[in-house]
């Protein structure tokens, strides 16, 4: 993955955010939307499928944000794939935990998401690693 010169492109962070912003979106307005259908078929709790179901939803209007620069705000992207690290590890421990009665549809999605953030995570570090030390004007 690191030798692919796409990976260095000054549009790579920009493209990875979009996707970012997309997959929250999604599942931000699919928690929202069908929060009770969700609930009985994962035994994961209304309230967090809620709740988490918003933050998304406004998690992805930051992400959408950050593509629209035109000069990816780097700090912040690394602080999202931090962030996405600790929604991973989250679910991971949430599916884990026993905490709720959850049913191979709520363990599907807990990993679902979590291997959506890893991957994403992963993404984000590999193009602020390929493009650091960019000139501004390529970055533009």
């Amino acid at each position: 993955m690191s030798s692919n010169p796409r990976f260095s492109s000054p549009r790579f962070l920009s493209r990875v955010m979009w996707a970012d912003a997309a997959s929250c979106a999604a599942t931000g307005a699919l928690q929202l939307g069908l929060t009770g259908t969700l609930a009985a078929l994962t035994g994961l709790p209304t309230a967090l499928l809620s709740g988490t179901g918003l933050f998304l939803l406004a998690y992805a209007a930051l992400a959408a944000a950050m593509a629209r620069r035109a000069r990816p705000p780097r700090t912040l992207i690394g602080l999202v794939a931090l962030g996405n690290l600790g929604w991973a590890i989250a679910c991971l421990a949430l599916a884990a935990s026993g905490l709720f009665a959850l049913s191979s549809w709520g363990i599907a999605w807990l990993l679902a998401q979590a291997v959506c953030v890893i991957v994403l995570a992963e993404l984000q570090w590999t193009g602020l690693r390929r493009t650091r030390g960019a000139p501004a004007a390529a970055l533009a």
